[in-house]
């Protein structure tokens, strides 16, 4: 029988990584408060209405990537590959449109069938933020200044950089698109078959594509710019002004799209060159149309996503794990006054190994293996004077203290 192995794409969240993991959510968790963000949670999975609806029916998401599977109950369900079409249905399901505006922040796993490699899973996890009934360009630069200082508190930001564009708004981006219908059917011939095909029902996707034939026509390819009109160029250069006057260093990149029709104005990504081909670890933009796309009322958006296991690879190590005393009692009466002891040092916000088994020497061993700071031993010598011996393992030294000023003493490690 074959030894038994996680899913490809999958990849199990042993302690250290699962602790630079928890790191990335709980600081995203806590720069968000401090913007006003509330977090919320929507389930792993939606009827797959939902994202159909909301990445399109024909999106490489839909017809290749996600998880959907039909329940014991004949409805059509899908694991979710993106939080911002749950934060929309919970508005639209909730009748939240009555609370204008809403600051949600989320995180939590999401799920694509892709093919793996360095920071791209089939299971992963995601922290987002979604800022709804804002149309105003302060939300956009409210919205990336909270990525920015996330990416700050997590002491990556010197390896990022922030690309920026427009999308202009609905006429502007109907006005673009046409002139890359045009342009792209005088080069059809030289486009690949997937660009072909985007052609027809996406032509903004072929702005995307990472075949070297296409790339070489698209750097031909008309510029977003040309089909601005004025209240588009306005709402971006708002956007602009707003991010120099935080002092958010940024770059203009005026390829950098998104393929639905409901994304307008800004378009954002930070990117790194130090995970190889995924160079984006937190990218969003402005979204005015999804909620009515949905059924729900008219409603902006703007928000962002960012993969917790890519930002995880570029926090190193993170914060330091936390350092337990270890209680090793020798003894059967020791055995029963230290299970009690452990239990009031624990409540006391102590953090606690207990050593349940061994001699002496092997129960040091595994303080030493498990990082220990300091080693409290107790004994039938220790029992008779109603003390144990406190022993820094650091430095080596040790001294015997009464059982009653053991938690006091104790807290000299935290």
């Amino acid at each position: 029988m074959a030894s038994l192995q996680p899913v490809r794409g999958t990849h199990d969240l042993l302690p250290e990584e699962a602790r630079r993991a928890r790191h990335v959510s709980d600081t995203g968790r806590i720069i968000a408060e401090r913007y006003g963000y509330e977090e919320a949670a929507t389930p792993i999975f939606e009827f797959s209405d939902v994202f159909a609806r909301t990445l399109g029916e024909t999106s490489d998401i839909v017809t290749k990537e996600m998880y959907t599977f039909t329940d014991k109950g004949g409805d059509s369900i899908t694991l979710r590959p993106e939080g911002t079409a749950g934060i929309a249905r919970a508005l639209i399901s909730g009748g939240l449109s009555q609370n204008l505006p809403l600051k949600f922040f989320y995180a939590g796993p999401m799920f694509r069938y892709e093919r793996p490699q360095k920071g791209r899973l089939r299971q992963f996890h995601q922290i987002g933020a979604e800022l709804l009934g804002v149309a105003d360009p302060i939300g956009d630069v409210e919205v990336i200044a909270l990525g920015a200082a996330i990416l700050d508190a997590l002491d990556v930001q010197g390896n990022i950089t922030l690309e920026l564009n427009t999308l202009g708004n609905t006429q502007s981006r109907a006005d673009y698109r046409d002139a890359l219908v045009t342009y792209f059917n005088d080069h059809r011939s030289g486009l690949s078959s997937d660009s072909r095909d985007r052609l027809e029902r996406n032509p903004l996707r072929i702005l995307d594509s990472k075949n070297e034939g296409d790339r070489q026509i698209v750097s031909g390819a008309p510029e977003f710019d040309d089909s601005l009109d004025t209240e588009s160029r306005d709402f971006f250069a708002e956007v602009c002004a707003g991010l120099d006057a935080l002092s958010i260093s940024w770059m203009r990149n005026s390829r950098l799209v998104r393929g639905l029709d409901y994304y307008c104005h800004t378009a954002f990504e930070f990117t790194t060159n130090a995970l190889g081909a995924q160079r984006a670890v937190l990218a969003g933009g402005r979204y005015d149309g999804l909620v009515e796309q949905m059924g729900g009322p008219s409603t902006p958006g703007v928000g962002w996503a960012s993969g917790i296991e890519r930002l995880s690879m570029l926090v190193g190590d993170g914060p330091a794990k936390t350092r337990p005393i270890a209680i090793i009692p020798l003894g059967d009466a020791a055995e029963e006054i230290v299970l009690i002891l452990t239990n009031r040092l624990r409540r006391a916000g102590i953090s606690v190994d207990l050593g349940y088994r061994g001699k002496m020497k092997q129960r040091m061993k595994r303080a030493n293996n498990i990082g220990a700071r300091a080693a409290v031993i107790i004994g039938e010598d220790e029992l008779e004077q109603s003390s144990a011996t406190i022993r820094d393992l650091d430095s080596g030294e040790q001294h015997r203290v009464p059982l009653d000023d053991l938690q006091s003493r104790l807290e000299q490690f935290l």
